[in-house]
């Protein structure tokens, strides 16, 4: 025990000294930090772009609603339906009664083009044609801005998400739907899912500026519950009269957000790795120029008594506090700098851009400073080993 309290001591001993001749090594000491601050603060800021997007797509789901696609489609674009089939869906066992019978909107997806405001160049942006009961099979829809628009006319509401992220969607302004001008009359927000980045408007007034006829492309359905699913699936899928494939609606908008997220996670990763390769080479330099300025005072202690490992284990502290410092300074960066700000990007199952906040979570921060604390040690390994080295004598005459 008592041998055990020495060693602690002696490493306590060589760190405090390490610590205090920071300030001779200021300019290769912060060149470190700031270098893996910065590593830190990209990893961090380019994951918050995927787990943003993976929120906003989860958020849009409840477990108690169902979508309704032809077999075979992978997405709204590709799917269709006829009247009498939606009628066959909406009445299928499962299906939760709202005030105007069964809660069940069948619905149309089409994309216009509008400029984004952050680059002015046109963007694939999602009109969606409801019926009536949408708003009952979405409940956290509601009117943030102007009104609900009035079925039978050409007019539409927007999602929050697109209102900030694309031109000419404020309440007053009008856009091109067909060959005719449309008003925005409202903005809505639906929980900060994938909704708020559409442009919603009456499906029947849609059809008919689209020509197409009495024909949807999905059918949105509240269920009695959650755990009606399995017998409204069974019921759509084994009807001979449909061709049907039914999804929770979680799972569908989950399913959807996996491949941005995986792209985004690799190319995160990817570059964190790269400029890691540059922050192990700035701890490096540090540490050596640190057991470089320190050889007198590492061979004096050792003369006197002090372990190899108690001077390992010191200058592994030190590289390992810078790193730590500069992750802490990196998250710190990240969170303020992305933290809840706004983008939207392009939904590769439906080909249209989806809108969201970046999300800087605890988690997120904690891998970031695991990060730098890699890199600490990595970069503080080989000074170690040559500190620990040092002939004794030789460093001694240099006194």
């Amino acid at each position: 025990m008592a041998g055990t309290r020495n060693w602690i001591s002696q490493v306590l001993a060589v760190t405090q000294f390490g610590i205090l001749s920071l300030p001779q090594r200021r300019g290769s000491a912060a060149a470190a930090t700031f270098g893996i601050a910065g590593v830190v603060a990209v990893l961090v800021g380019v994951l918050s772009v995927a787990e943003g997007f993976r929120q906003a797509m989860n958020a849009s789901g409840s477990p108690d609603t169902a979508l309704v696609l032809r077999g075979g489609a992978d997405s709204e674009m590709v799917s269709g339906f006829t009247r009498d089939s939606t009628r066959i869906i909406a009445n299928a066992p499962g299906v939760a009664s709202g005030p105007t019978g069964p809660s069940a909107s069948a619905e149309l997806f089409v994309i216009i083009n509008l400029p984004k405001l952050s680059t002015g160049s046109d963007v694939n942006v999602p009109l969606r044609g409801v019926e009536r009961p949408a708003l009952g099979v979405r409940d956290d829809l509601r009117i943030v801005e102007g009104r609900m628009f009035e079925w039978g006319k050409d007019e539409v509401i927007v999602g929050r998400g697109a209102a900030r992220e694309f031109a000419g969607l404020k309440v007053g302004d009008q856009i091109k739907v067909g060959r005719y001008n449309w008003p925005v009359v409202g903005i809505f927000e639906a929980g900060g899912g994938a909704a708020e980045s559409e442009i919603w408007s009456d499906a029947a007034v849609l059809q008919a500026a689209y020509h197409r006829g009495d024909s949807f492309q999905s059918v949105y359905v509240r269920l009695q519950s959650a755990d009606a699913f399995g017998r409204f699936k069974d019921s759509v899928t084994a009807d001979p009269r449909l061709n049907a494939q039914v999804y929770r609606q979680t799972d569908y908008y989950a399913e959807h957000s996996t491949a941005v997220t995986k792209l985004v996670t690799t190319l995160g990763y990817l570059i964190a790795s790269l400029m890691a390769v540059g922050a192990v080479f700035g701890a490096l330099n540090t540490m050596y120029s640190s057991v470089s300025a320190r050889g007198r005072e590492i061979a004096t202690l050792r003369a006197l008594g002090f372990g190899s490992t108690a001077v390992v284990v010191s200058v592994m502290l030190e590289s390992i506090a810078l790193a730590v410092l500069g992750g802490t300074l990196g998250a710190l960066i990240s969170f303020v700098a992305f933290n809840g700000f706004h983008t939207a990007t392009m939904n590769w199952q439906s080909f249209s851009q989806v809108t969201f906040a970046l999300a800087v979570t605890p988690p997120l921060l904690v891998q970031g400073v695991v990060l730098a604390t890699l890199i600490g040690c990595v970069g503080g390994l080989l000074p170690a080993l040559r500190a620990a080295r040092l002939p004794i004598a030789a460093s001694l005459r240099e006194l």
